[in-house]
C-alpha cells in the first residue's frame, strides 16, 4: 500500500498543474499575448483554461469547508486580510504588467522550464530574484 507524503502530494499536484497548463497551450506565451490583444487577432483559448480553474477552486473551497481539519495539518490557514493596501496594488500592477509584456506568470513559466528555452530560464532567474528582493523590503506593520 502506498502512502503519500505532504511532499510527494505537492509534487504530484504541481506536476498536474504543469501538465494542464502544457496540454492548454498555456506555457506558449504567444496564446497569452493572443488574449490580451483585443483589438488583434483575439485568442480566446484563455478564457475557457480560467473558467475551468476558478471552478476547480471553488469546488475545492466549498469541499474543504465542509472539513474540520486539512488532512497533513492541524488547522486550516485560511487569508485573514480583509482590506486592499499599496502592497497588493502595486504587486497587481507589477504581475498584470510583466504578464501582458512577455506573456508568462509563474506557474506557466516554471511548467515552460522543461522545454530549456533560453528566454524562460531568463524569465524565471528574474522572477526568483524579484521575489528574494520582496522578502529583504520591510514588511508593513499589522493593521488593528
Amino acid at each position: 500500500m502506498t502512502c503519500f507524503t505532504e511532499a510527494s502530494l505537492a509534487l504530484f499536484c504541481g506536476a498536474l498543474f504543469g501538465a494542464g497548463l502544457a496540454l492548454s497551450g498555456m506555457t506558449d506565451p504567444a496564446n497569452i499575448i493572443g488574449f490580451l490583444d483585443i483589438s488583434g487577432d483575439w485568442n480566446p483559448q484563455l478564457v475557457f483554461v480560467l473558467a475551468a480553474a476558478v471552478g476547480t477552486s471553488v469546488a475545492g473551497f466549498y469541499g474543504l469547508q465542509k472539513r474540520s481539519k486539512p488532512v497533513f495539518a492541524q488547522q486550516f490557514h485560511w487569508p485573514d486580510a480583509a482590506y486592499i493596501d499599496s502592497r497588493l496594488v502595486s504587486g497587481a500592477v507589477l504581475f498584470g504588467i510583466g504578464w501582458g509584456l512577455y506573456g508568462y506568470c509563474p506557474g506557466p513559466a516554471l511548467a515552460a522550464l522543461v522545454y530549456g528555452q533560453s528566454h524562460t530560464v531568463i524569465f524565471v532567474v528574474s522572477m526568483l530574484v524579484g521575489m528574494l528582493a520582496f522578502q529583504l523590503l520591510p514588511k508593513p506593520q499589522a493593521k488593528p
